[in-house]
């Protein structure tokens, strides 16, 4: 059987994955906008990724006959994605952007355990300095300079949790790279709602919002879930199944550029410490020995 033709280009691939990721490094002005309107932060982020059911739905309902194949690969994939996406959004909102983008980015580490451990990688000396300077960076990131002095607070958990969600998700689309990509996205939806629903009423014992809060919120949720974060969501579950992985890894931190430079001039408290710098560019560097290590 003749091999199928790639639907673009890998240039125009990689070009809407950075472009896409970029967008992701934006994704907490939304959330803290709708947490100004009357929300609470875990149910800001489930109000914000409400509105692209709305098409979604629809859509996978028309195609079912394709997008119900391979469902339980679909749903044990959309579910570990939602709830690393649910974690991390979540974290974002109740802490610092610049410490929770960076501890989330440490899921090339995780990655690389579970594919080691999962898909029988192998495990080769770069991959090695990875974890250790991952770790390195950890804790530098949770240090204030005079050693391990600043314990884990929430955004941080809720940060390094979504790595791990996330990290077990990007493992499970490399294994079963055949899952549909609409109910993916679908399912990815669904389980951030129903996630950050129980955290916000379960954990936080959160109020639920006000119909004011509703009616303005709405544009702001309906604008930027439906015009920017779906499209991107779709392209970057497209292009992690058409790239290489190391690429991949490289494009998306792009996500990690337009966070820390948006964080810094419109959030004045967003400020680290010499020794958690270092902490981020530490993540970073293992970020990049990582997935030099795989074909890109």
């Amino acid at each position: 059987m003749p091999r199928m033709a790639k639907p673009v280009s890998d240039r125009a691939a990689s070009l809407a994955l950075f472009t896409a990721a970029a967008f992701w490094g934006l994704y907490w002005w939304p959330v803290r906008e709708i947490g100004a309107a009357g929300f609470s932060p875990s149910f800001s982020v489930a109000f914000f990724n409400s509105a692209p059911l709305v098409i979604l739905l629809p859509l996978v309902i028309w195609h079912r006959k394709t997008q119900f194949a391979h469902f339980r690969q679909t749903l044990l994939i959309g579910c570990l994605m939602g709830v690393g996406l649910g974690f991390y959004a979540t974290g974002l909102a109740v802490s610092s952007v610049i410490r929770v983008t960076m501890l989330f980015y440490l899921t090339p580490v995780w990655s690389t355990i579970i594919g080691v451990f999962w898909l029988r990688e192998p495990l080769t000396r770069p991959r090695i300095a990875a974890i250790v300077l991952g770790f390195a960076g950890l804790w530098l990131m949770l240090s204030s300079g005079d050693g391990f002095s600043q314990p884990l607070n929430f955004g941080d958990f809720f940060a390094l949790a979504s790595g791990v969600f996330w990290g077990f998700g990007a493992a499970s689309i490399k294994r079963w790279p055949e899952t549909p990509t609409t109910m993916t996205t679908l399912i990815q939806f669904i389980f951030v709602i129903l996630f950050c629903t129980f955290v916000g009423r379960v954990f936080f014992d959160d109020p639920l919002p006000a119909m004011t809060a509703l009616r303005n919120a709405l544009p702001t949720a309906v604008l930027t879930s439906v015009l920017i974060l779906l499209p991107t969501s779709f392209v970057m579950f497209v292009a992690a199944k058409q790239l290489f992985p190391g690429r991949v890894g490289i494009l998306m931190m792009s996500e990690v550029l337009v966070a820390i430079i948006s964080a810094s001039i419109l959030l004045p408290d967003e400020t680290l410490s010499v020794w958690q710098w270092f902490g981020c560019a530490t993540i970073l560097s293992a970020c990049l020995i990582e997935v030099s290590g795989r074909s890109a």
